[in-house]
């Protein structure tokens, strides 16, 4: 397998990535119209984080950590690394040494399709990651691969500088050239949500809300008091 190493690739604006910080996965992932998200196999390893970041993307064989190595030359302050393998692997292919390196650099986290150790020691050095599994198999490296090309996860493609985000419901990309519209729509939900948090605090109920009692009636659902219910049972 050959590959290629892509040398500064465009990047989201940071003031967009760190407005992206305050919002949750899924607040996101419904602004952009429900798109996005990885699936839930991709599980954080810590709880209570949240992070953003931009793309450094990378293409690697399975059981085969070499492309890895070549990305941390290519990561920055305020990047999130993102992993995936040619075919499906579980092997522990990056851990706390890969993690000294990258929070060195300024690295805010890193995503994998594939498997990931030392996560104790991940933990304890607060270096935030999301895998696919969980494995001590070791790895080589010994095949060409990539960086800093488009990859797929879960069917959504991740190309560098792309923003990632990352908390306890998963992850979600955002296109780099959506990143401010993102950031206005995420804002327009929350307040959406909060008047609706507060209506909900006054008691009323999601059916009258949402007009949905007109949606139920639509659909044919009717209401029984049990007696009636009983008796249709009997």
């Amino acid at each position: 397998m050959s590959g290629v190493i892509v040398t500064d690739p465009p990047r989201a604006a940071a003031e967009d990535v760190d407005a992206l910080a305050g919002f949750g996965v899924a607040t996101v992932s419904e602004a952009m119209g429900r798109t996005g998200l990885l699936g839930p196999g991709v599980r954080p390893v810590q709880q209570g984080v949240r992070v953003a970041g931009t793309a450094v993307t990378v293409l690697s064989w399975p059981g085969d950590n070499l492309m890895i190595h070549a990305a941390v030359e290519q990561c920055g302050e305020g990047d999130i690394l993102v992993v995936t393998t040619t075919s499906p692997s579980t092997d522990g292919m990056f851990g706390e040494l890969f993690a000294t390196a990258l929070q060195r650099r300024g690295v805010r986290g890193v995503v994998t399709n594939a498997g990931i150790r030392d996560t104790q020691e991940l933990r304890d050095m607060g270096f935030a990651a999301w895998a696919r599994a969980v494995s001590s198999q070791g790895t080589v490296k010994a095949t060409g691969g990539s960086v800093n090309v488009p990859i797929a996860i879960d069917g959504q493609v991740i190309r560098p500088g792309d923003v990632i985000l990352a908390d306890d419901d998963g992850v979600v990309v955002v296109p780099r050239e959506r990143a401010r519209a993102t950031v206005e729509a995420s804002e327009a939900r929350e307040a959406k949500e909060a008047r609706t948090r507060a209506a909900f605090l006054d008691g009323e109920l999601g059916l009258d809300r949402y007009g949905l009692r007109e949606t139920l009636e639509r659909l044919g659902v009717e209401y029984r008091t049990y007696d009636e219910y009983a008796g249709e049972s009997s």
